[in-house]
C-alpha cells in the first residue's frame, strides 16, 4: 500500500521519537485542526495514554472571543498543570505533521515556561 505525503511526515517524525523512547521521557503527541487543539502524553513503553486536554472540554469550549492562538496557550497551561500533578516534567514533543510554527510554537513555549523539559 502507497502512503501519501502526509503519511510519510508523520511516520518519519514519529519513528525518530519512538527510536529514543525510555521510561524516564514521555512523549506529548499534538493535533491540531481548523478549529481546535489537543495534546496527550503517552508512554510508549507501556502504550497508554497518562494526560490528555483539549480545546473542546467544557472550560475551554464556553470562552467567548478568544483566538485560536489564546485557546493554544490555555490548553498548553492546562496539560502543564495535569502533567505536574502526575508528576511529569521531561517529554519528547512529537509535532507530527505540523511545523514548528503559529500555534504549534506557541503551544511548545508555553509548556516550557510552565516547567515542562523537551
Amino acid at each position: 500500500m502507497k502512503l501519501n505525503t502526509i503519511q510519510r511526515k508523520k511516520f518519519r517524525v514519529t519513528g525518530k521519537l519512538k527510536k529514543v523512547a525510555s521510561s524516564d521521557r514521555l512523549r506529548l503527541s499534538i493535533s491540531r485542526s481548523a478549529k481546535n487543539i489537543s495534546a496527550q502524553i503517552i508512554d510508549d513503553v507501556k502504550n497508554i495514554t497518562l494526560v490528555s486536554c483539549s480545546s473542546i472540554e467544557k472550560d475551554i469550549r464556553s470562552m467567548d472571543k478568544v483566538n485560536k492562538t489564546e485557546i493554544s496557550k490555555i490548553v498548553a497551561e492546562k496539560l502543564a498543570k495535569k502533567a505536574q500533578e502526575k508528576k511529569i516534567s521531561k517529554i519528547f514533543f512529537d509535532r507530527g505533521i505540523y511545523k514548528y510554527h503559529g500555534r504549534v510554537k506557541v503551544f511548545a513555549e508555553t509548556l516550557r515556561k510552565n516547567g515542562m523539559e523537551f
